[in-house]
This record gives structure tokens, C-alpha cells and sequence, in this order.
């Protein structure tokens, strides 16, 4: 009995949540390394049904303080256990959401970019920060439903395509719609044979739910959700790529000093531009992205569509996909190069500024190899 009091006593110190949340990144950050591995897959879908176990149990008992001696002597000793643990469910709610949040900001942040895709992406980081404050306000029902909707959305987005090898509009309201039907279930379960509660609180507690959904898909018309489980691993503008091989060799011009620079910033106007991108997506994906090229010639005037080029790639290997296109004659001015996927949305970006040649120096050839 001492060793249980202690125990308790250590759980509600102060600087243990920090902690917690600061280890547990740390450990998702290491673990987590490749989207479409099934044996991750399958612990963020163990998470998944054991938070929404707890959530049905926390709506179904309330927030009323029960104890052992309240339920009728022929009570399953299952029953008695739930009681029992009831008082650490909402440790264990946090817990969960915790680990889905840090996980999924961590798959999201690899294809994110800061052409609008990031949106959602700081949606993901702001809940998984807030998430060590929520302790006191998980009994609320509506809430645990609400962010059990953000997590589910939040898997189903890249684990369709992962298991389908599709990766489209269509696949991704599927994804909405299972969640929407996984909310739904979820709520009936939490009001079914419930004297305790109304068809009226059901419907209060599961509207909030679809909205954050219906919401979510006007993100993604948006193209404000990153294209996950695309990501792109590597990406730059050179004077020139060869492929030698299996290895492309890559040339840009950098002085010895610039030990940082990993491809061109500025480049003659007579010269060849390349872009080169290697593109991450799970192993059974096919699909199709694209090179999107854009132009300006002043700084203060907007991008306009210059050409938007089609590479097929397909998936599994650790480095992405590796894919080129290039252009010769551009005139001087401001470029730059969205790696899109079918769908539209950014998987990132890379830009270069083209200048007369008498404007730009010599500088040496670095040739790398990826």
C-alpha cells in the first residue's frame, strides 16, 4: 500500500509532464521512420482503438465518482476493474493522444512545406502542445469525440493510400468518410442503453465532430493538408545532371567557402537549368508528380505559369524517387520549381534567379552524387 501511495504521489509531480512530452518526440522522432512500415502503422491503430475504448468508457460513466462497493455483488470482475481505473483514464486519454499527435507531427512535418500545406500541419503541432494542458477538461464528451475525429482524419488521410497504392480525391474522402462512420460508432456506443443520457446530448456530442471533418476536407480543397505519405527527400536547381547508372551526378557552381550550398542560386541566362528531386512515397504507390515551373522577371510582380511537367514515379525506394526535367533559354528574371503531386498540392519548392551572363562571376563546378 505505501509503494502504491508513492507511486502516486511521483505521477503528480509538477515536472513529470514535461518530461513525458519532451521524451516521448524524442522517441517518435527515432522510431518513426518510414510512413508506410506496417509495424508502425499497426501501433498508431492499436492507439487509435484503445484511446476510442476510453473515450465510449468516459462517456458512459460520467464524470460521477464510482467505487467498487456501488456495483451489485454478481458485478463482472471486468466491471470492477473499469471502476477502479476510471480515475486514470483520462492520464491514459492524454497519454494516446500524446503519442498519435507527436507521431503524425512527425510524418506531416516531412512533407509540409510553406506553400499552404504547412496549415494543417500547425494544426497538428498546436494540439500535440496543447495536449499537456487538456488533463482537466478530458470528461468533456464532446471534446474527446472532437479530437478523436482530428486523429482518426489525421491517419486515415495517409494510411489509405499506403494500403490502396492510390493516392487521389477520391481516396482521401474515403479517408474523411471512414472517419465520419469511426466518430459516428464511437457516439452510439458512448449513448447506447444510457439512461443517463438523451438522443439530444448524442447529437451534440457527435455534430461538433463531423463539422471538424467537413472542415478538414475544405482544407484539403485548399490544398492546406501536406500530400502525405509523399515527401520530398531531396530537391534542387544545377547546371547540369547526369546519370551514371544507378547514381545521378549533380554540377553547381559554389565557392570554397560555401560549405552549406547544395545546389544553384543563380545561374546565366544561356545556360541549361535542371531541377532535380528525389520523392519519397510507400511501396506499393504509383503515381504521378509533377515540375511545376514558374516565372517573374521583376521581384515586385507575381509568379506565372511558365510549364507544368509529368514524371511518373513509384515507390519504395529509402532516398525517394530520383526524376529531372530541365530547360534551356529562360529569360533572366525570377524561377522557380513547385514539386506537385497529382492532386495539386506542394510537396515542395526550390527556386533560382537567372541574370544576364555578364552579371554573373565564374565560379568553379562541384559535381555531388546522389
Amino acid at each position: 500500500m505505501v509503494s502504491w501511495q508513492r507511486f502516486q504521489s511521483v505521477l503528480g509531480k509538477p515536472y513529470l509532464p514535461p518530461l513525458f512530452f519532451f521524451s516521448g518526440v524524442t522517441y517518435d522522432t527515432l522510431v518513426l521512420t518510414r510512413i508506410d512500415r506496417l509495424r508502425d502503422n499497426l501501433l498508431l491503430l492499436a492507439y487509435l482503438s484503445l484511446l476510442g475504448f476510453l473515450i465510449v468508457l468516459t462517456g458512459r460513466l460520467g464524470t460521477q465518482e464510482a467505487t467498487v462497493d456501488d456495483l451489485p455483488p454478481d458485478a463482472p470482475f471486468f466491471m470492477k476493474w473499469v471502476v477502479q481505473a476510471k480515475p486514470y483514464a483520462p492520464m491514459a486519454i492524454q497519454f494516446l493522444l500524446g503519442s498519435l499527435f507527436s507521431a503524425y507531427a512527425i510524418f506531416y512535418s516531412k512533407s509540409a512545406t510553406f506553400a499552404g500545406t504547412a496549415v494543417f500541419f500547425c494544426v497538428l503541432v498546436a494540439f500535440l502542445v496543447a495536449n499537456e494542458f487538456l488533463r482537466s477538461r478530458l470528461s468533456n464528451v464532446q471534446l474527446l469525440v472532437s479530437l478523436y475525429a482530428l486523429v482518426c482524419f489525421a491517419f486515415f488521410t495517409f494510411f489509405l493510400p499506403v494500403m490502396t497504392g492510390w493516392m487521389n480525391a477520391a481516396i482521401f474522402l474515403s479517408g474523411a468518410v471512414v472517419t465520419v462512420l469511426v466518430v459516428l460508432r464511437v457516439v452510439q456506443l458512448i449513448y447506447w442503453n444510457n439512461s443517463d443520457r438523451t438522443s439530444r446530448e448524442a447529437m451534440l456530442a457527435g455534430a461538433p465532430a463531423v463539422a471538424l471533418v467537413g472542415l478538414l476536407v475544405g482544407f484539403y480543397f485548399l490544398n492546406w493538408i501536406p500530400p502525405v505519405p509523399l515527401s520530398l527527400k531531396h530537391g534542387g536547381i544545377y547546371h547540369e545532371v547526369k546519370r551514371s547508372g544507378d547514381r545521378f551526378e549533380l554540377s553547381f557552381e559554389k565557392s570554397w567557402y560555401e560549405v552549406w550550398k547544395a545546389s544553384d542560386t543563380v545561374i546565366p541566362a544561356d545556360d541549361p537549368v535542371y531541377c532535380f528531386t528525389a520523392v519519397f512515397a510507400p511501396v506499393a504507390l504509383k503515381t504521378t508528380i509533377y515540375h511545376h515551373w514558374y516565372y517573374r522577371p521583376d521581384p515586385g510582380q507575381p509568379f506565372t505559369d511558365a510549364d507544368r511537367i509529368p514524371l511518373k514515379i513509384s515507390g519504395g525506394r529509402e532516398g525517394g524517387y530520383r526524376a529531372y526535367t530541365f530547360k534551356e533559354g529562360l529569360d533572366p528574371g525570377d524561377w522557380r520549381v513547385d514539386v506537385e503531386a497529382e492532386d495539386g498540392r506542394v510537396i515542395g519548392r526550390m527556386a533560382v534567379k537567372v541574370l544576364d551572363k555578364t552579371a554573373v562571376g565564374s565560379l568553379s563546378l562541384t559535381t555531388v552524387v546522389y
